[in-house]
């Protein structure tokens, strides 16, 4: 009931025993929270509260078991999120598997191909997924656009004459590698021990 004084005044309002009743839209209804769902669904997503003082891109995130390599938009199921580089190599690997195809396939999703690859003998795969810094255990081998985003963002802390193994399949025998010094992606044999760089990914 709106009660109204004598005078031209803002009106008061009293309300008695009202009673709402509020349902819950699907899951389904809700985009972000579908896409968070998926993702979480499918492993690899860890949360974070929003960053109050991020570090610049190519500086070591406190916390986080590396170097902030920038942010990586969302692409199908995985929501955007930055990419967190190991801060060092872990030696040299053969990609492994020569002669057979794998279904590490996307060029986009390193975290994907990695549980494809550590299912065979696959010593790059595994070693980048086994790494763990600052008590975080799900490192990958990055996907060839992962090495990519490395590179435009910062190159430089990388080891700028070495070839690194990303974990895109190319065909049965090779696999997409980068040279550092020039962002150049080639594909090399897979029995060929080249350099290993995990990363890990950082929801907010």
């Amino acid at each position: 009931m709106i009660h109204w004084g004598t005078t031209m005044q803002t009106p008061s309002i009293s309300i008695k025993n009202l009673t709402l009743n509020i349902h819950a839209a699907p899951k389904a209804t809700i985009p972000g929270l579908a896409m968070l769902g998926a993702a979480i669904a499918a492993g690899g997503v860890t949360t974070a509260e929003a960053p109050t003082n991020t570090p610049e891109v190519g500086q070591v995130w406190p916390g986080e078991g590396g170097i902030n390599g920038g942010l990586v938009p969302a692409r199908g199921d995985v929501p955007e999120h930055y990419l967190i580089i190991a801060s060092k190599d872990i030696g040299d690997h053969a990609w492994g598997g020569r002669g057979s195809e794998s279904e590490a396939t996307s060029k986009t999703d390193g975290r994907h191909n990695t549980l494809k690859l550590i299912k065979g003998e696959h010593p790059a795969a595994k070693s980048a997924y086994e790494f763990s810094a600052d008590g975080h255990d799900d490192f990958y081998l990055p996907a060839a656009a992962e090495l990519y985003h490395c590179w435009v963002n910062c190159s430089e802390v990388f080891a700028q004459d070495c070839y690194y193994w990303s974990s895109s399949q190319r065909s049965a025998s090779y696999a997409f590698t980068m040279l550092f010094d020039d962002g150049y992606q080639y594909s090399c044999g897979k029995g060929y021990e080249l350099r290993v760089r995990p990363v890990r990914r950082l929801f907010i």
